[in-house]
């Protein structure tokens, strides 16, 4: 595995966190929780329009859009509904209870969708090592949560 593709994959994971605070702090500002997600989503938008230069961006013709699965579509609505969760909640959980949460349900859930190769993935058996880690991460949320 590439070097800059780890380090941009962790690089993601501290600014998923950073985020959280950022974000916890605009609805605090702002007073309004879905306000606070729309100018998210605004900043979303832009950084999306820097990118393009550098990874393209170009409409599909019709019969590549036919090819979407329906679930795909409804990737950004789970974004947004990801977004308003951290806004409401993160500032109530913290910053490591939040987070701890969320990466190890993802975590869990991401085994799930890799044994059974759901929604797009290749299939990668739940293992035991793999199980383990998924309840070692549960198991440190649960010690994160107690203080």
């Amino acid at each position: 595995m590439p070097v800059l593709v780890v380090l941009s994959a962790i690089l993601a994971g501290v600014l998923n966190t950073v985020q959280a605070g950022a974000n916890t702090a605009l609805t605090k500002a702002l007073g309004q929780p879905v306000l606070a997600a729309l100018v998210v989503s605004g900043a979303n938008a832009l950084v999306y329009l820097a990118a393009a230069p550098f990874l393209g961006l170009a409409w599909p013709g019709t019969s590549r859009l036919a090819q979407v699965p329906w679930w795909a579509w409804l990737g950004g609505a789970m974004g947004g509904a990801y977004v308003l969760a951290m806004i409401v909640l993160a500032g109530r959980l913290g910053a490591a209870v939040f987070t701890g949460l969320t990466v190890s349900a993802g975590l869990v859930t991401s085994v799930l969708l890799d044994h059974y190769g759901w929604v797009g993935f290749a299939q990668h058996a739940a293992g035991p090592w793999r199980v383990l880690g998924c309840g070692l991460m549960v198991a440190g949320v649960a010690l994160i949560s107690l203080s």
